[in-house]
């Protein structure tokens, strides 16, 4: 069994896995920025090392510090949270290179994923649907052009390893050949600098789209479970904002096709641990494979919520060699989940807002065991501009949808928080909206019902 592990990561899901550790009586390390020396989760885990300065480049994303901590602290492990390094084959290699374990998928299987052309070809191989465009990088906009005229417009250039809601660009009507080789250009050179790599797939948008993706657990002897679905639609410059599981939408029947999907793509590339397939549903009920993320996703306390299944322990005991415990059919679903991600940003022109947080009062859910707080905010803490401004994330468990949004809002409301500026007001205009409440949204929601626009005028 594993006895040590270090969290390659920083904010709340530190402090998440650590949880999770001394349930399990490990012991924990942590590496930290010169910026977040002061956070609580590094006064949590046992062993706690500085890796570098502010910048991410120079801490977070700075294998050779990581990997020299690895040793010095002798953890037998790696777990790499979500974001930074947690998908990158070459820190997965580095890890498995040291003799530590790596809480995650084979790094072999990691640098297939790392690519979604790669996951595209494979899933359309195996007879999964695939979102109309391109399978292999383009070398040309004249690739562009022919997508056009075989599907239409509008599509999208998505860098290939692209993640995070970044290296994406809409295209909604064919331009000249400068200025589509301009913005071509553009995105190769993001995705160079960002990511490592300038290919570029393209992507028809499928309008009024629904954002439905399903979480699985698979161990090394090839047995996948999937712990339900979760829909993703309420979304902001790409990125998710509120999340919930199940979807009002998603009919038994529906559920169990992109159950056998997922399960079909994940024996056949011989993944292990935790995951998630992205799904995209038209209106007319048909869904379309998006993309794997081999990590722990933002969201998963929503399905923790329904299912009572711990995935970081599950993470943990597949890393360890073990089976899973469990079969699809022991797997049950109870109520409903949603989980609200608030910002530190300005809910006015929703750019980030650092500071030091002068006062700050939760929920309290240890009288209300229906709502869950993940974050690692305290009064007197500081909000460094360095990173994504992700300030808490807050779950609410209910019998049903509607008695799940109305725990939410009270839990929204409860927060006091002054010195940094948060987006609890637009997050409450949207679980007030009429269409949220009756379920009827698409990934184009905020963009068409200017939710957000009313928050600022409240």
């Amino acid at each position: 069994m594993i006895k040590k592990i270090l969290i390659a990561n920083r904010g709340e899901i530190v402090s998440r896995i650590i949880k999770t550790c001394n349930l399990m009586g490990i012991a924990t390390v942590v590496v930290y920025s010169e910026a977040d020396k002061d956070a609580s989760y590094v006064k949590q885990a046992n062993e706690s090392y500085c890796i570098g300065a502010p910048s991410p480049i120079k801490s977070y994303l700075n294998i050779e510090s990581i990997v020299t901590v690895l040793k010095k602290s002798k953890a037998d492990a790696v777990h790499p949270g979500y974001g930074f390094l947690s998908e990158n084959a070459g820190f997965a290699k580095a890890v498995v290179a040291s003799g530590a374990i790596w809480i995650g998928p084979d790094p072999k299987v990691l640098e297939n994923i790392e690519s979604k052309c790669y996951c595209r070809k494979l899933a359309s191989e195996l007879d999964l649907p695939v979102t109309p465009g391109t399978i292999q990088p383009i070398e040309t906009i004249r690739d562009i052009y022919n997508i056009a005229e075989s599907v239409g417009v509008p599509l999208m250039l998505k860098l290939d390893k692209g993640g995070g809601g970044k290296g994406i660009q809409r295209i909604d009507e064919i331009q000249d050949s400068k200025k589509m080789q301009a913005m071509l250009d553009s995105l190769q050179r993001v995705g160079v600098m960002a990511f490592a790599s300038g290919d570029v797939y393209v992507e028809k948008v499928i309008e009024r789209a629904r954002h439905i993706e399903v979480q699985f657990l698979a161990d090394q002897d090839q047995q996948v479970i999937c712990l339900g679905e979760r829909e993703c639609s309420i979304q902001r410059r790409y990125q998710k904002i509120i999340e919930e599981s199940p979807s009002v939408v998603v009919s038994e029947t529906e559920r169990q096709r992109l159950f056998a999907y997922t399960k079909k793509l994940i024996q056949t590339m011989r993944y292990t641990g935790a995951g998630t397939i992205e799904y995209l549903r038209d209106i007319e009920g048909s869904y379309y494979f998006m993309e794997i993320n081999a990590r722990l996703q933002v969201e998963h306390p929503v399905t923790e919520y329904i299912t009572k299944i711990d995935i970081v322990e599950q993470q943990i005991r597949i890393a360890a060699g073990e089976k899973l415990a469990m079969q699809q059919q022991d797997v049950s679903f109870c109520g409903h989940a949603i989980e609200c991600r608030i910002y530190a940003e300005d809910p006015e022109t929703f750019m980030p807002s650092p500071g030091i947080i002068r006062k700050l009062s939760l929920p309290d859910t240890i009288i209300n065991t229906s709502l869950r707080i993940d974050s690692v905010a305290e009064e007197g803490g500081n909000v460094p501009p360095y990173y994504d401004p992700l300030f808490a994330k807050v779950i609410s468990w209910g019998a049903d949808r509607e008695a799940a949004i109305e725990i939410l809002k009270t839990g929204l409301m409860s927060f006091v928080v002054e010195g940094i500026k948060t987006t609890i007001r637009a997050d409450l205009a949207i679980l007030n909206h009429p269409k949220f409440v009756a379920g009827d949204i698409n990934t184009a929601f905020l963009s068409k019902e200017h939710c957000l626009a009313q928050a600022k005028l409240s």
